[in-house]
């Protein structure tokens, strides 16, 4: 019986982990579709050796297509230790791990200024303080990509309005 509960419990222990950590400090995690995800980068105009963070990597495919097909270095920051886990074991699936690193925090402490592209997948509550560390750290000429949000003081230099893309340049 206890060698039934002792993988149980590491199993729920690992589901809360996922499910309940990353809502305390915003939203859950939520995946979206790998083409939406290359529309994004394209729209970018993500180049080879370019440096891409992605803000709430969560599973990790946003790193590992940067990576792979546009030959991008690639940092997730997520907050969600699990997340963080799966994010690495995708690199490591997909022969990506030399050029992504994750690193587990929050993406609101996190210094953003060597970026070249920020991907964001957030939500419109979060878009404020987003924008106004942005605009503080952020390299000029650096874009910056989000789905599903905007940022309500700027005007974007692209929308994309069948996939909710919007592109920004600082």
């Amino acid at each position: 019986m206890l060698t039934f509960l002792f993988p149980a419990g590491i199993f729920l222990l690992i589901a809360a982990l996922y499910i309940l950590v990353p809502p305390f400090f915003g939203p859950p995690s939520v995946p979206t579709r790998r083409e939406r995800i290359r529309k994004a980068l394209q729209l970018a105009k993500l180049k080879p050796n370019e440096t891409l963070y992605d803000l709430g990597a969560g599973d990790g495919r946003v790193l590992v297509i940067a990576a792979k097909e546009f030959e991008a270095q690639s940092v997730g920051v997520e907050i969600g230790p699990v997340q963080c886990a799966v994010s690495w074991l995708n690199a490591i699936w997909n022969g990506a791990k030399s050029k992504v690193k994750i690193e587990a925090r929050n993406f609101y402490h996190t210094d953003i200024s060597q970026a070249d592209v920020i991907f964001a997948y957030l939500t419109s509550d979060q878009a404020v303080r987003l924008q106004e560390k942005i605009k503080r750290e952020l390299k000029s000429g650096a874009r910056v990509v989000t789905i599903s949000f905007n940022f309500p003081d700027w005007e974007p230099v692209y929308l994309d309005r069948e996939n909710l893309i919007f592109l920004y340049e600082k």
